[in-house]
């Protein structure tokens, strides 16, 4: 699974999550309809792979809290590029790919409920959620593997690290 390099870690699951449950406020909804409604296509991932680059190479934050992260489960887009923006190089490490800062997170929470409804559509009687556009799923299943290394950058983020001894100990 594709793990997002968030200003002071890995987008949570529950974070990226709430952003596609019913019940959340309209500011919620329209970031849902926002993420649901984008295109993934081969020049925005190219655009991504280069940005998410760009940010892996930047230095850590001197005192980043990994439980900060856990507060982060209703937070609207506008918030989560407004933190992006406020790291040090963060904003300048994605438009140089080439994308603004709300695109490169909107792409990667699209990113990551296509990968989730990709799943979804392998277990038993799995079905495509509603909203959920079938070519973004093809084109999540068609780049899984690019994606997946994507995800490698992030390991040595020490807030991963944590939270996959964390898991692992459960």
């Amino acid at each position: 699974m594709l793990k997002m390099n968030w200003p002071g870690g890995a987008l949570s699951i529950a974070a990226a999550a709430a952003l596609f449950l019913p019940g959340f406020a309209s500011a919620q909804d329209r970031d849902t309809q926002e993420v649901q409604s984008y295109v993934l296509t081969d020049a925005g991932l190219a655009k991504y792979t280069q940005a998410t680059k760009n940010i892996s190479a930047l230095p850590a934050r001197p005192g980043s809290d990994c439980e900060e992260d856990k507060d982060s489960d209703s937070q609207s887009l506008d918030q989560i590029v407004a933190e992006f923006n406020a790291v040090p190089g963060g904003r300048a490490a994605i438009q140089s790919a080439g994308m603004t800062t709300r695109e490169y997170v909107v792409f990667s929470m699209s990113v990551f409920q296509n990968g989730m409804a990709a799943w979804a559509l392998t277990q038993p009687g799995g079905k495509l959620p509603a909203g959920t556009s079938k070519a973004n799923v093809d084109f999540y299943n068609k780049h899984a593997g690019e994606i997946e290394r994507l995800g490698a950058l992030n390991k040595d983020d020490e807030c991963d690290a944590q939270a996959d001894e964390e898991a692992y100990d459960e």
